[in-house]
This record gives C-alpha cells, sequence and structure tokens, in this order.
C-alpha cells in the first residue's frame, strides 16, 4: 500500500499536502480499495467555511457512498473538476491527479493534530 511520507493523515482515511495556507486534501490509497471503483465525487461545501470533522462532500463507489471529512478547518476554495468526467482517477492516482478539494487553512496548528506516516499505518494495521 502506498503511504507517501511527505503527506498528512487522518483516521477516517483522508490525507493533506500542506502549501503555505493552503492544503490539498484527497482519500488515501487504503480508503480508494476499500471503496472500490469509484463512479461519482460530490461537493457542494465551495466557497464554505468548515470546521475540522464537517462533511465536506460524499463519494460514491460502486458498492457504498461515504462522506469525506474535513481534516483542518478552513475554507473550501477549489474542487478538482476533473473528477467530474474522471472520478475514477482517484483509485488510479489517489495523491495526484485524485486529489478532491483546496482549502485555505483557517488554523494552521490544527496540522500539529494530523498523523504522520508511520502513525497512519498503525492506524490501518489495528
Amino acid at each position: 500500500m502506498n503511504i507517501p511520507e511527505n503527506l498528512l493523515y487522518t483516521e477516517d482515511h483522508e490525507w493533506v499536502r500542506v502549501e503555505g495556507d493552503y492544503a490539498f486534501v484527497g482519500v488515501t490509497d487504503y480508503a480508494q480499495k476499500e471503496l472500490g471503483d469509484i463512479v461519482f465525487v460530490e461537493v457542494e461545501t465551495l466557497d464554505e467555511e468548515l470546521k475540522k470533522g464537517d462533511s465536506f462532500g460524499t463519494i460514491e463507489a460502486v458498492k457504498t457512498v461515504s462522506d469525506m471529512f474535513m481534516p483542518v478547518s478552513g475554507i473550501v476554495i477549489e474542487f478538482n473538476e476533473n473528477l467530474e468526467s474522471d472520478p475514477e482517477s482517484i483509485n488510479k492516482d489517489p495523491y495526484g491527479e485524485g486529489w478532491i478539494v483546496k482549502i485555505k487553512l483557517a488554523d494552521k496548528s490544527e496540522i500539529d493534530e494530523l498523523l504522520d506516516k508511520d502513525a497512519y499505518s498503525q492506524n490501518i494495521d489495528s
């Protein structure tokens, strides 16, 4: 399973890539494998300020629909529109082309509460 060293993670299987005052968010390789073939992604929270733990959208796979949760507080400023025509890019490249939203961070200190690669690995092994 692919767990990049340069990202941070949540126990709910979202990943975060921080770039200054912004962060890209997606679902982990583990999550996309558990979900199966992803057929639709819905994000109706564009331009909304959300708190850590709030649902920012849903991801639909052949077998299920799951909520996606904000790993940190912030404003959803961009949705990866490529997912509208190619949602399976999450299956193919969850950490690259399969990113889901870009957010403007509201409280950078929340980043310290996220899991690093080792902690996330232990989380999915337990």
